[in-house]
């Protein structure tokens, strides 16, 4: 069979330089850098249990992770490789990551260059022992270069000072999707050279779908306008829609994120009652802020269902959010439906006994 005749990543990012004679090609370094950690993580990932590494918990580093959640080997795994493979590079000031508390200094014997590097390494990875999709998602930013240690607050900005955002997936291929802010492009992983190719230039997420993802055990904490949203999907052809939807729910963001960029769909983890001290479940610097670039550079949208996600002022390292995203039109009918609550009547089987996702 013959080797693809496809564009390489590394192809592809130097002819985006070629835009911007000034550029430094630190960025494209960066970038390559991450593609590297993705290609040692897609085979740690494909290996599983025949390394030992599956879904077992992990034994180094705690059992728990920043985010009170159990780290599986994978995960431990994934952040030292992320690390290992960009703290050399001498692109970096700094990176923050899922499974670590603080910033990561990178050492006083490496040199320090002016990006930061956020990711969580291996999302999804509680599905691991079930086969599903998982994936890594990473956002660059720009921090200090003046060689510092890095702070906190170096990497609070809002998702709209974002260099560079892009996820890899890990299923039956490995795909790694990208935006330079210039809309986003998807790269196959060819396992015969090693190497990503050009495979899906300027995605495009249509406007309008018949699918929603939500996972429908957490109604019961449901804030009315999500749940007017699902309960007039579920309605169908007979209800205000007036079209069946599908309902999906694979658990793994990633894998969410790029259905609906390869086929439209909407994507809702938004706050709800069940912990009133959080403000949702997904972390806004490295989950939800890369997402909400590469859905918008795609003609979607991100949102929190009252305010567009790139316009989140960060307040902590690890702060948590309500996310909705996906087919732009879908999104802003949830917005819309937080702007102007209704008042339930008392037949409606939204909130009737019978209904499905009663309270």
């Amino acid at each position: 069979m013959p080797i693809s005749h496809h564009v390489t990543l590394t192809q592809f990012l130097i002819s985006e330089r070629q835009r911007f004679p000034k550029a430094s090609g630190n960025l494209n370094g960066l970038l390559l850098d991450i593609a590297v950690a993705c290609k040692a993580i897609s085979s740690a990932v494909a290996m599983g249990e025949l390394t030992g590494n599956g879904g077992a918990v992990a034994e180094e580093g705690g059992n728990i992770n920043v985010q009170g959640e159990t780290q599986k080997k994978l995960d431990v795994i994934s952040n030292r490789v992320f690390i290992e493979r960009n703290e050399r590079c001498g692109h970096l000031a700094g990176m923050a990551s899922e499974e670590m508390e603080l910033p990561y200094q990178i050492p006083k014997s490496y040199r320090r260059g002016k990006y930061l590097l956020v990711f969580d390494p291996l999302d999804g990875s509680s599905n691991i022992d079930v086969n599903v999709s998982v994936g890594s998602i990473f956002s660059i930013l720009k921090g200090p270069d003046d060689g510092r240690d890095v702070i906190e607050a170096d990497f609070m900005q809002t998702g709209a000072t974002q260099v560079a955002a892009g996820y890899a997936i890990y299923g039956p291929t490995t795909m790694l999707m990208l935006t330079v802010g210039n809309g986003v492009q998807g790269f196959t992983l060819d396992p015969r050279i090693g190497e990503f190719m050009l495979t899906h230039r300027d995605i495009q997420i249509p406007p309008d779908t018949n699918e929603f993802a939500i996972n429908a055990s957490n109604s019961r904490f449901w804030q009315a306008p999500i749940k007017r949203y699902v309960d007039e999907c579920l309605k169908g052809k007979t209800g205000p829609r007036g079209k069946d939807f599908n309902m999906r729910w694979i658990a793994s963001m990633v894998a969410e994120a790029h259905r609906i960029l390869m086929r439209g769909g909407v994507f809702m983890y938004p706050r709800d009652t069940k912990d009133p001290k959080i403000a949702g479940r997904l972390r806004l610097l490295y989950e939800a802020n890369p997402i909400a670039m590469i859905m918008e550079q795609a003609g979607g949208r991100c949102s929190t269902g009252e305010k567009p996600m790139l316009e989140i002022v960060p307040k902590e390292l690890h702060q948590r959010i309500g996310l909705i995203f996906g087919s732009k039109n879908e999104v802003n009918r949830i917005e819309k439906y937080h702007r102007e609550p209704i008042t339930p009547k008392s037949d409606e089987p939204l909130f009737a006994h019978r209904s499905l996702f009663r309270d």
